[in-house]
């Protein structure tokens, strides 16, 4: 497949494309940021940080990150791992004693650090079950509600509902990094964000990145989905919980973006943290090139590995999962111009972000905008813009 990642040409077709989806009102407000061997070739932001008060996009605010805190706390647990402090084979109960639920067959469950990181713990998201579900009786929440409830107090909650499979099984993208953000805080003995803190983001300095905002003022106001060609993106609301429909049958997400100024808000670290895209592409490109300072280069291999086997990942056909996020398996299943090994995730609230370390390529595109940020038409087409291909190659 030909493709073109000139530093002449790419910037050209992206700007086409933010300029497109911002004019039809797809996204209010995005930061993209591309770098190709290391050195930066595309920067924008672009549309509105703040629709309503009129305020413009900047290049350094700061989004909701969802489940882009998910790479962000799996690299601190694997930082530990790397100073002998944890290991992957650890059982979770050796470090969190009450976190101890049973199989569908009743046995308690042998879940390590390792089903945790790979989500083959037997988990499962709330969002994810009906209205209703056993996460939603249990009163369980997904990290990113208004719920006011400690970490350890939620996980006893989730401990109580019996696994969807037993560990090992199968694969399922899940509630499992809240539980390792536990796991992190023990054997580290530190509270998670000191925790995260001290093993990722101060080495890096990624001074944006927290589980609360650091500048309100260049926190991004939230929007959900237009839900007619001719309407625009809904501004979430300000205060308590939004539904945000998901699938079919789905309960959908519950999202409360008031949580990133809320110190009393639990850390959730599948979906907790705040930051910028800088510091974002800041980890990536620390991990892209071997991990130093955070990780020796041989848990960086395993990280970005499929770790599943044939194990099917559903929304993510050709993919399997490493030990914090997706990395591609056969292009070709996958329909996608990025080459075999390449990561990629992305987050409710509006992200995407992918690694091709074959092509040496990072790119993080932070958008206020969900789904279409994350799970929109959008991110196939930025896709195929920086790398100059067409839809369907």
């Amino acid at each position: 497949m030909s493709i073109d990642l000139s530093s002449v040409n790419l910037p050209s077709r992206i700007d086409t494309l933010l300029d497109t989806v911002v004019q039809q009102q797809r996204l209010v407000g995005a930061v993209v940021l591309v770098r190709h061997q290391g050195r930066e070739i595309y920067r924008r932001a672009t549309g509105y940080l703040d629709r309503e008060a009129q305020l413009p996009m900047r290049g350094d605010a700061l989004f909701r990150l969802a489940s882009v805190s998910k790479p962000i706390v799996s690299t601190a647990a694997l930082a530990l791992v790397g100073q002998g402090r944890l290991t992957l084979d650890d059982l979770v109960a050796r470090w969190l004693p009450y976190f101890q639920p049973r199989q569908p067959d009743g046995a308690v469950a042998q879940i390590t650090v390792r089903h945790l990181l790979t989500h083959t713990a037997g988990l499962d998201y709330g969002f994810f079950q009906p209205p209703g579900g056993p996460y939603a009786q249990a009163g369980v929440s997904d990290g990113m509600d208004a719920l006011v409830i400690t970490l350890e107090d939620n996980l006893r909650r989730l401990a109580t509902v019996p696994l969807a499979y037993a560990p090992g099984e199968r694969w399922a993208y899940s509630i499992a990094t809240d539980v390792l953000g536990a796991v992190i805080e023990h054997a580290s003995g530190l509270p998670l964000a000191q925790a995260v803190c001290t093993l990722v983001t101060a080495p890096l300095a990624m001074h944006d990145t927290g589980f609360i905002a650091v500048d309100r003022a260049r926190l991004a106001v939230a929007y959900a989905d237009r839900t007619a060609p001719d309407a625009q993106p809904r501004r979430l609301l300000d205060v308590g919980d939004d539904h945000l429909p998901f699938l079919d049958g789905m309960a959908g997400f519950q999202l409360s973006p008031a949580r990133a100024l809320d110190a009393l808000a639990h850390p959730s670290g599948g979906a907790g943290m705040v930051g910028s895209a800088d510091d974002f592409m800041r980890l990536l490109e620390a991990l892209r090139l071997g991990g130093a300072p955070l990780l020796p280069s041989e848990l960086v291999h395993q990280l970005g590995t499929s770790q599943t086997g044939n194990a099917e990942l559903p929304f993510w056909p050709g993919r399997g999962f490493g030990l914090g996020f997706t990395v591609l398996n056969d292009p070709q299943l996958a329909a996608t111009p990025e080459a075999a090994g390449t990561w990629r995730m992305g987050g409710t609230y509006g992200h995407s972000w992918f690694v091709d370390p074959a092509r040496e390529l990072s790119v993080v595109a932070f958008s206020n905008t969900a789904l279409e940020g994350m799970a929109g038409a959008f991110v196939g087409e930025l896709c195929q813009a920086v790398y100059g291909v067409q839809a369907n190659p």
